[in-house]
């Protein structure tokens, strides 16, 4: 498993995303726990009670982890709803809210909104996640209505109901709206890494087709005039007629034609531009976390200045920058793939007369 600095930067903000939305979620178990033992310190008279709210606290959250993790999977596409694990977490949750609102009246002033907001929150964190966002937003205030509706019922009155209701809304509202608003951000991010691999993919295919083009238009004429040529040449050869000869003279100068064209259309076709090289290597590299500094100097003793110029590499003739770029984009290919650097430098320049 890679390390933070061992990530590609979509790699990290995925991460630090989904590390956001666990702190949250553990945050909130975290709290349900440490008041929970607290009030067990308090409680003398109902310990059987408040040991099962820390109980199924603990539940609840694994449970509900389990949910956030595949709810985001869902939320990107990767994997299907999960209708039955939904229904396992929000079962779990109104068993962990129930004992709580049984004791509303012996839970001290003020940690009530509190302790029943952290029992929501981790179900919240991955429902929110699920439906769409009117959906959610439905969901949310018909429980918010029944929780005021049963506190109402435990003996709370009206307004300390509503207001309990009202807090949690706020607190499972921020939430949802933290927690589906980073996702968004994430599933964009991952939309557009995708495009720039469909990008590149697109470009090699093109590059794919207009080296296939330039060789059908160079080959297919020569190689039809062949074919012609030589049936022509063999209907001669079995007639006895010396034009035989003449035919197959031609065949071998358009052969040998085509083959020129060939190299030349290779030739062109594998030639590297060192600047484009360059900048490519350096804009790669920088999009994998991999510092590069590009130094050219056109002769030993000058001092090396950052690449942007191209009085330096002009000093190179044609033959050398498109070797160069070569081993630029050879070099680039290999760090990504089998190296794990931090930082590179290319240096391009004249040393004793003779190129590096």
């Amino acid at each position: 498993m890679k390390l933070w600095s061992g990530r590609s930067g979509a790699a990290k903000v995925d991460l630090y995303t989904r590390g956001s939305v666990y702190a949250i979620h553990w945050g909130a178990v975290l709290c349900v726990v440490l008041v929970t033992a607290a009030l067990l310190v308090r409680a003398a008279g109902q310990p059987l009670l408040v040991s099962a709210v820390l109980l199924l606290a603990l539940v609840n959250g694994l449970l509900c982890h389990r949910l956030a993790r595949t709810a985001i999977e869902a939320y990107l596409g990767r994997r299907a709803y999960p209708g039955r694990l939904l229904a396992l977490c929000a079962a779990t949750t109104g068993g962990l809210a129930a004992p709580v609102v049984a004791a509303a009246t012996t839970v001290p002033e003020g940690l009530l909104p509190l302790l029943l907001g952290c029992c929501l929150a981790p179900l919240s964190g991955g429902h929110c996640l699920l439906p769409r966002a009117r959906t959610v937003a439905l969901h949310q205030l018909l429980a918010l209505v029944v929780l005021a509706a049963v506190l109402t019922g435990a003996g709370q009155g009206a307004g300390d109901a509503a207001a309990v209701a009202v807090t949690m809304g706020l607190i499972t509202g921020w939430l949802a709206v933290t927690v589906r608003v980073s996702l968004w951000v994430l599933a964009v991010m991952w939309k557009l890494h995708a495009a720039r691999d469909v990008e590149a993919r697109l470009a090699v295919a093109e590059e794919r087709l207009r080296f296939g083009r330039d060789l059908h238009d160079v080959l297919g004429r020569n190689l039809a005039v062949i074919a012609l040529k030589s049936e022509l040449a063999v209907e001669l050869a079995h007639r006895g007629r010396p034009e035989a000869a003449d035919q197959m003279t031609e065949v071998q100068r358009i052969a040998r034609e085509s083959q020129r064209e060939v190299r030349e259309v290779v030739r062109g076709y594998r030639d590297a531009d060192l600047r484009a090289e360059l900048d490519g290597a350096s804009s790669v590299l920088a999009a994998a976390g991999i510092g590069c500094t590009v130094l050219t100097a056109p002769h030993r003793g000058a001092v090396p200045r950052a690449h942007g110029g191209g009085r330096e590499l002009s000093a190179l003739d044609a033959a050398v920058q498109s070797a160069l770029g070569w081993v630029v984009r050879e070099a680039t290919t290999n760090i990504l793939r089998h190296g794990d650097a931090r930082h590179c430098t290319i240096s391009v320049g004249l040393v004793g007369g003779a190129r590096s």
